[in-house]
C-alpha cells in the first residue's frame, strides 16, 4: 500500500491508440469477470484475519491462494512459492506461471501483495487479489503468446520486502538478468469507499528511479488506459507510479505500469478497511479492464475457442471436443461430449513432424514427449481439428 498521500494527476488518458481496437474475443473474457466471483473472494479475504507478514493468517492466506488456482486447473507444477524473511519474520511470495506458445521465456507479470496491517485489507489489497484470481481463472485455458506469471507478494506492507526479493534473486541474480520481463503490471487498492463516485481508475506511468525505462513505461501506460476503455465502462486518468510492488522491478530497469483507485478510499491501514466499506461493483468493473488489458500485453488468442483452434471452414468440432489439462505432462485426455468412432489422433512437433499417432485412444500418453509446443490433429470422418498443446514437465 502507498504511503504516500499525495498525488499528481493528469487529464483523462485518451482512449484510443492508433492500431489499438477493440477485438471482440478480449471483449467477451473481460465479460466473464464474475461479480459473485468477486464478491466471494474478497468475503473470503477477509474471513482470513490480519495477514500481517509472518503471521499464521498469511500462511494460511497463502495456502488459500494455492487452492484457488488448483481449483481452476492449474497444476502443481506451474504453482511456485518463493520465501524470504525480514529478520526473524519469515513469508512467501506465490507465484503462478502460464507458459506462452510463441515467447515462453519472455513473461508478461501481473502482481499484487495478500499482506495486511491493523486490519482485514480488503481493499488494501484484496482488491488486486481478487482482479488475479479472476484474470487467472478466466485465461487459464487462453493461449498467449507470451508467458504470465500472476504474482502474490508478501511483506509489501513492510516496505516492498517481498517484491525487492523476487526481482533481486529471481528476476536478477546479483548482477545477472534471469528473467526476460516483458512488463510489470500492479494491482493495489481498487476498492473504493462505498458511495463515492466510483467511475474512474488511475492508470500508473513510471517517471523516476531509471529514468531509461520511463518512455516505455509511459507507452504501457497509456495502452493500459486504452484498454480499459476498450474492456470496462471505467474512466481513466494518468499518475504516477509510487510506493507499491512495481518499484523493485523498475529499479532493475524494467517496465511498469499499474492500478489505483481514483477516490481515495482513506481506509487502508486500518480496522474499516473491510467488505463493509468497499465497493464491489468498482472491484468488478477494474477487473474486467485488467483482463482485457492482460490479454492485450500477452497478446492472447484471438479465437473464441478455449485452446485456439485451426479448422475446416464450416465445421464445428471446435465447440465440443475437449483436450486437456493444457499445459500437459504425462498425459492428455481427448473428450468427445458423445461417443465418436472412429477418430485418429496425430500429435506433432512446430516443424511439422508427427510425434505420436493413435487411433480410437481417448488417454494419450504423453511421456516421451519433451517440454515445448506440439499441434495436436484430431479426425473423424466428418470433421478436422487441430489444437496447440503445451508439455510442461
Amino acid at each position: 500500500m502507498k504511503k504516500i498521500a499525495v498525488f499528481l494527476f493528469t487529464s483523462l488518458a485518451l482512449q484510443n491508440i492508433g492500431a489499438q481496437n477493440l477485438i471482440q474475443a478480449y471483449k467477451t473474457r473481460a465479460d466473464m469477470v464474475s461479480q459473485a466471483n468477486i464478491t466471494s473472494i474478497l468475503t473470503d479475504f477477509e474471513n482470513l484475519g490480519v495477514k500481517t507478514t509472518g503471521s499464521t493468517a498469511n500462511t494460511n492466506t497463502l495456502n488459500w491462494l494455492k487452492n484457488k488456482y488448483l481449483s481452476y486447473g492449474y497444476s502443481a507444477s506451474q504453482i511456485e512459492e518463493d520465501p524470504f524473511s525480514i529478520g526473524n519474520i519469515n513469508s512467501k511470495n506465490l507465484i503462478i506461471t502460464k507458459t506462452g506458445t510463441v515467447y515462453p521465456d519472455k513473461y508478461v507479470i501481473i502482481c499484487g501483495h495478500y499482506d495486511t496491517i491493523y486490519g482485514p485489507g480488503v481493499s488494501d489489497n484484496g482488491s488486486g487479489t481478487s482482479i488475479l484470481l479472476e484474470a487467472a481463472r478466466i485465461l487459464q485455458n487462453i493461449p498467449t503468446e507470451y508467458s504470465i506469471k500472476f504474482i502474490h507478494f508478501s511483506g509489501e506492507e513492510q516496505g516492498l520486502k517481498g517484491s525487492y526479493h523476487y526481482a533481486d534473486n529471481v528476476a536478477y541474480q546479483g548482477s545477472l538478468k534471469k528473467l526476460d520481463i516483458k512488463l510489470v503490471f500492479n494491482i493495489d487498492q481498487v476498492g473504493g469507499q462505498l458511495g463515492n463516485n466510483n467511475n474512474t481508475i488511475i492508470c500508473e506511468k513510471d517517471i523516476s528511479g531509471m529514468s531509461g525505462n520511463n518512455a516505455a513505461s509511459a507507452t504501457i501506460t497509456q495502452e493500459l488506459a486504452t484498454c480499459t476503455g476498450l474492456y470496462s465502462p471505467l474512466q481513466t486518468s494518468i499518475s504516477n507510479a509510487y510506493s507499491s510492488d512495481y518499484i523493485p522491478f523498475e529499479n532493475k530497469g524494467y517496465t511498469i505500469t499499474g492500478f489505483y483507485e481514483y477516490i481515495r478510499s482513506e481506509n487502508e491501514h486500518s480496522t474499516d478497511d473491510t467488505f463493509a466499506n468497499i465497493d464491489p461493483v468498482y472491484v468488478f468493473n477494474v477487473g474486467k479492464a485488467a483482463v482485457g488489458a492482460l490479454q492485450h500485453f500477452a497478446v492472447a488468442s484471438t479465437t473464441n475457442n478455449v485452446l485456439g483452434t485451426q479448422e475446416t471452414v464450416g465445421q464445428k468440432l471446435s465447440e465440443s471436443v475437449n483436450i486437456y489439462p493444457n499445459p500437459a505432462k504425462n498425459q492428455v485426455t481427448v473428450e468427445f461430449p458423445q461417443k465418436t468412432k472412429p477418430f485418429n489422433i496425430e500429435i506433432s512437433d512446430m516443424t511439422g513432424n508427427i510425434v505420436l499417432r493413435t487411433e480410437n485412444q481417448n488417454i494419450i500418453d504423453t511421456t516421451p514427449l519433451s517440454n515445448g509446443i506440439y499441434m495436436v490433429s484430431v479426425k473423424t470422418d466428418r470433421n478436422h481439428l487441430t489444437k496447440k498443446m503445451i508439455i510442461s514437465k
